[in-house]
């Protein structure tokens, strides 16, 4: 559903205008309090960069100076304020006549950032569609003679930017990413791994930062150390001790205590130490006047945009309440403690308030938000979510769905939480129904609802919405509107699911003909269709016809870029999975081999498509039931993403897990279960005890229990998980049915008969109640019935 989340705010904000150059557009985060220059981890802002330049900041793949190892993912070490001093210096300068700044979170933000610099700039294209209209403004940069800097902040995945790099001689590019060197390559761009400051810059900041009284910066180094040398750490650190007039020795104390209190220190020490960090600073603001409203805030600004969040949200009655309390109303003395309390964790280093921002825009780091929103509890992120959309019809629906509405319930969806999720978008949906008016955001909203559904596996409730969702936009522009064609792919995924595959393949093939022709048969969102059309024709069991469209696509490609070409080798590989559902194992195997060796020997062992395609072939041996090759080369992935992505990398977990599964399949429950066990703690400090990955993990390490005959620890184990989906992902969702039937099981392996009989029975009528006639699951239930009985 790419397209989805943005493209009706855009059309809002993209009308064409008389342009006064230089043009700025996107919000340019504030320079920090204290900024200092890095000549020896980071880049001279003041020399700029070359025309025609992409510079990409990642994290750093190799120790630093201290000796530590990098942490993937994590963050905190100053690339966008980097990136702001290099775009504020050619501002200034008035070297550059249109600087873009584009928060790259996800490829929805990018194409609107692109958008909205086109619109800025008057260029021809403006009032178009969001896709067509970044298309225009990538072709505007590449022939312009205009300088200028697009600055692309937060990339988050490298997929994102496919066919949406800037280029163009004019110009020059800034990319901050958290991904690896690795993931972000490519011909013309400069790498800079930008990691902790030096100990000299450190300290050249705690002084700078502690300049009025000297006293303070008494054991600076030994806290920098302490720290290490972290920016974010430091910068808290530095706010909480000028802020109580104490000293660094002091506060090295107190930071050394809170450390050991923290149960995250398996997740890393840059992770704990910014969790230690931002804990102490919340100590000192909750000790402010008004005392005890600083985690409500906080609570509040780390379930939305790290990118800005408008004072209006923060100061809505509704935000009012929850932060000041329940007697609180939005009036103005209601509003004002809450500007204090914000004032409050921008003293202490937990939030910025831009001050050039007419609404007093809050931001906070995502590093910062990623650990607070670790030690939520479910039912406070919920009470935090909810307040919001109980403002209307005040800030927040004025002109439609505020943004940070839908970020709201985009945090409880993106973290697994479809139990808070689907009564968020309920109740942002009859809260928006305000009599006389009618929101854009409402088909958003459906399509959200939709997609929780979908998620808890509520399948004609999710049909449902989206059909509501398509009725909401009657007054579309034209059939092939992209928001229309998007709730359309949405509602095609929720027939597939109930089983519906013929509705789903006739509205798939509509579709991709309707991109096709509105985009071209290669841009990423038709790409993305044609791969779900043969996903459809796969699950109905019509593999000749998507091993049909994959082989044209493989041949197109290979007549048009050769056969050694990046997306040449996506197409074989998409023709290998392919080949591999439709059963043609045989031809499946020997495409991956040759796959591997490809990228193997183009892109070298370690390159992140190599080890793709190193996972894709330890699958297709083990589907071949060649369980003898396929360990090997699970074990050889694991170990590459080990080294290469961190330990806590989404695909390093997928890997540990299916090295585990893999070795459970072959009897070898020794290997297996240390591995499982692994798995667990690893989703646990990554993700959190409740994200459904860390479910998943332990469900299958109590299979794995079982399977060994530990049955008590299995029992106890899945007793565990089933109350955990049924609390966060409710009583009907599938993962939620499997975990119930599992746990039936082994009441039946261990004697408990009465036990499991009612668990299968329930589980049973629960399947004929949701799940398409004749499912699988289903019949599996009742044949367990039947021998427990």
């Amino acid at each position: 559903m790419v397209g989805v989340t943005m493209n009706r705010q855009v059309r809002a904000e993209t009308r064409s205008r008389s342009v006064s150059w230089p043009v700025r557009s996107g919000a340019v985060p504030p320079l920090a309090e204290v900024f200092i220059s890095r000549p020896e981890t980071g880049f001279d802002a003041a020399r700029g960069l070359g025309r025609g330049a992409t510079v990409v900041m990642t994290q750093p793949t190799v120790p630093d100076h201290a000796g530590r190892q990098p942490q993937a993912g994590l963050g905190g070490t100053g690339k966008t304020q980097l990136a702001v001093a290099l775009a504020s210096v050619l501002w200034r300068s008035r070297e550059v006549d249109l600087l873009a700044w584009v928060p790259a979170a996800s490829r929805d933000a990018v194409i609107t950032g692109y958008a909205q610099a086109l619109a800025a700039a008057d260029g021809p294209g403006a009032d178009a569609d969001p896709d067509t209209a970044a298309a225009s403004f990538l072709g505007w940069l590449a022939t312009t003679s205009q300088p200028w800097l697009v600055v692309l902040d937060d990339l988050a995945d490298a997929a994102d930017l496919d066919r949406l790099w800037p280029r163009g001689a004019a110009g020059m590019v800034l990319v901050t990413t958290r991904l690896p060197a690795s993931a972000v390559g490519g011909p013309g761009r400069r790498i800079l791994e930008i990691g902790a400051f030096s100990p000299r810059e450190a300290l050249g900041y705690l002084s700078a930062r502690l300049s009025e009284d000297a006293g303070q910066r008494a054991g600076a180094l030994d806290l920098a150390t302490d720290l290490g040398y972290l920016p974010l750490a430091l910068a808290q650190a530095a706010a909480v001790i000028a802020d109580r007039s104490t000293d660094c020795r002091s506060y090295r104390a107190q930071f050394a205590d809170r450390t050991r209190q923290m149960p995250v220190d398996e997740a890393g020490p840059d992770a704990a130490t910014v969790a230690a960090t931002w804990s102490l600073s919340l100590d000192r603001a909750d000790s402010l006047s008004p005392p005890g409203m600083a985690g409500n805030a906080l609570v509040l600004v780390a379930l939305l945009d790290q990118a800005g969040i408008p004072g209006a949200v923060l100061t809505s009655p509704a935000a009012c309440a929850y932060i000041c309390g329940r007697h609180a109303t939005g009036t103005p003395a209601d509003q004002g403690q809450v500007r204090i309390v914000l004032d409050n964790l921008s003293r202490v280093g937990l939030v910025m308030i831009d001050p050039e921002s007419a609404p007093r825009t809050v931001l906070m780091h995502g590093l910062v938000q990623a650990m607070i929103r670790r030690f939520i509890p479910p039912a406070m992120l919920e009470q935090a979510a909810a307040s919001l959309h109980r403002a209307a019809p005040g800030p927040l629906w004025a002109a439609g769905a505020h943004p940070v509405l839908l970020r709201a319930g985009q945090s409880l969806s993106e973290a697994g939480l479809t139990g808070l999720a689907i009564p968020y978008w309920q109740n942002m949906i009859s809260t928006s129904q305000v009599p006389g008016q009618a929101h854009a955001g409402m088909p958003l909203a459906h399509d959200h609802l939709a997609a929780a559904y979908l998620t808890a596996g509520r399948t004609a409730d999710a049909i449902a919405a989206y059909e509501q969702s398509l009725a909401d936009q009657q007054a579309a522009p034209a059939a092939g509107h992209p928001d229309t064609l998007a709730t359309r792919s949405g509602l095609a995924q929720a027939c597939l699911a109930a089983g519906r595959e013929s509705d789903a393949i006739r509205l798939y093939e509509t579709i991709v003909a309707e991109r096709e022709q509105a985009l071209g048969p290669e841009h990423p969102v038709t790409r993305s269709t044609r791969d779900d059309l043969v996903a459809a024709y796969l699950s109905a069991g019509r593999a000749p016809d998507a091993i049909g469209i994959l082989q044209r696509v493989l041949n197109d490609r290979a007549a048009a870029l050769g056969p050694d070409h990046p997306e040449t080798l996506t197409a074989q590989a998409g023709l290998a999975a392919a080949l591999l559902a439709g059963g043609q194992l045989k031809d499946a195997v020997q495409m991956y081999e040759r796959i591997l060796a490809e990228r193997d020997q183009a892109l070298g062992a370690t390159h992140p498509d190599t080890m793709t395609a190193r996972a894709g072939l330890a699958y297709a041996y083990r589907s071949a039931d060649r369980l003898k090759h396929a360990l090997p080369v699970y074990e050889r992935t694991l170990a590459d993403r080990e080294k290469v992505l961190g330990a806590d990398h989404p695909d390093t977990l997928t890997s540990l897990a299916n090295l585990a599964s893999a070795y459970h399949s072959a009897h070898k429950l020794k290997q297996a279960i240390p591995l499982y066990e692994e798995a667990v703690a690893r989703q646990e400090h990554s993700k959190g005890p409740d994200h459904p990955d860390t479910l998943t993990a332990r469900g299958n390490l109590a299979s794995a229990y079982h399977s060994a005959g530990r049955l008590a620890q299995a029992i106890t184990l899945q007793e565990q998980t089933l109350e955990d989906y049924e609390r966060l992902l409710g009583p009907d969702h599938t993962h939620t049915l499997t975990s119930r039937a599992n746990l039936a099981s082994a009441y039946h392996t261990v004697g408990r008969r009465a036990e499991a009989v009612a668990l299968f029975e329930r589980t049973l009528a629960d399947c004929e109640r949701l799940l398409p006639p004749g499912h699988p699951m289903t019949q599996t239930i009742r044949e367990n019935l039947s021998a427990a009985t």
